[in-house]
């Protein structure tokens, strides 16, 4: 074999090994037993919520196990590949083992990234709220086309959405929209996309066809557990309730069946119209807001601390990412300096590489 290929070959294995030793595959193995022997109570769906929690934790640990151990295999196969296509003179073979040794690195990659999500949060479900900024409908249109990218994002992934509100505009796009996504580490995962995003391109809405500059913004909170203690005084709240309505303000139901909180000591708000009952619109919006407060609280400890640190990256969270469709096809993270000629294909949920980017560089930031 090739030194240079063999060289490769072990580092990638000394890579592997490393991200094996984080994860902790014994632990990983005694909390699937744990989790086995959880879902195979015979009174495990007597609580439906614990139950899915059980099960979806279940699934999302087996396959991160299979991960590993698939990784490892392929990486055992591969020094069998070389030799073969040495034996036998064979260019073509050769070609095709340097073709998975270079997929192999980049799922190894992948998942050495995960084991970067180490926050106290970082394993939960993310809820994410997208607003319109500076830029009129181009605005709109673009907070639209954000909200599209991060759902095509989770369906490439199979990650369930569920959307609790959207505020269309009245020409095109959303002026704001609010939505969570299910899946382990998906807080940790998308809380890199918080932040000020920029589109430049020749408005379609410009009869002039000029090029036109808008903001949208981006914010990323974990989904609230039991656990967290975040109490909400029922006299700090102010509720109203008022009719859902969809695209050019058409009305989705005949009841006042939406319902916006406002958090007064605070100021935020929050609404859902998303369940054809006002109690459970309320509900779901409760939950909204709970997570809002975990993440600004999260936000204050965290400001705590980098001012011990006498730290000044906490300011990355402003403007973070171009997305450039004239004069020049172009998007790039502005903190990372990541970057794709591509803005189509990231438009459309191919935004791993920007994740990926984002996470290592907050571990060094």
């Amino acid at each position: 074999m090739n030194p240079d290929v063999a060289a490769d070959l072990k580092d990638l294995s000394a890579t592997l090994t490393g991200v094996e030793g984080v994860i902790d595959l014994d632990s990983l193995r005694a909390e699937i037993a744990e989790l086995e022997k959880q879902a195979a109570a015979p009174d495990l769906w007597d609580d439906p919520e614990a139950a899915q929690k059980i099960t979806s934790r279940l699934s999302h640990r087996q396959g991160e196990l299979r991960r590993i151990a698939e990784l490892r295999a392929r990486l055992d196969d591969l020094p069998v590949m070389y030799e073969l296509a040495e034996e036998g003179g064979d260019a073509e073979s050769e070609a095709e083992a340097d073709v998975e040794r270079e997929k192999l690195r980049a799922d190894i990659a992948s998942l050495e990234v995960r084991t970067l999500l180490s926050g106290e949060y970082d394993v939960r479900d993310a809820l994410l709220t997208i607003r319109s900024e500076a830029g009129g409908v181009d605005a709109a249109d673009f907070a639209e086309m954000l909200m599209r990218m991060y759902i095509r994002w989770s369906e490439r992934h199979g990650y369930p959405t569920e959307v609790y509100e959207t505020h269309y505009a009245e020409e095109a796009g959303i002026k704001s929209a609010t939505f969570k996504v299910t899946a382990p580490y998906a807080y940790g995962t998308l809380s890199v996309e918080q932040g000020t995003h920029r589109l430049v391109r020749i408005s379609p809405f410009d009869n002039q066809g000029r090029r036109q500059t808008s903001f949208a913004a981006v914010e990323v909170a974990p989904v609230v557990e039991t656990t967290d203690h975040i109490e909400v005084d029922e006299k700090e709240l102010r509720v109203d309730v008022y009719r859902s309505s969809g695209p050019g303000g058409q009305g989705v139901n005949t009841t006042d069946s939406a319902v916006r909180l406002t958090h007064i000591p605070t100021g935020i708000v929050v609404s859902c119209q998303n369940e054809r009952s006002q109690l459970q619109n309320k509900a779901s919006a409760m939950a909204v807001l709970q997570a809002k407060l975990l993440e600004r609280r999260r936000q204050e400890e965290q400001a705590k601390m980098d001012a011990l640190k006498d730290s000044s990256s906490g300011s990355w969270g402003n403007q973070m990412r171009s997305y450039v469709l004239h004069p020049y096809q172009m998007v790039k993270d502005l903190r990372t300096d990541h970057e794709i000629g591509n803005p189509a294909a990231v438009l459309d949920g191919d935004i791993d590489g920007f994740l990926e980017a984002g996470i290592r560089w907050r571990r060094t930031s």
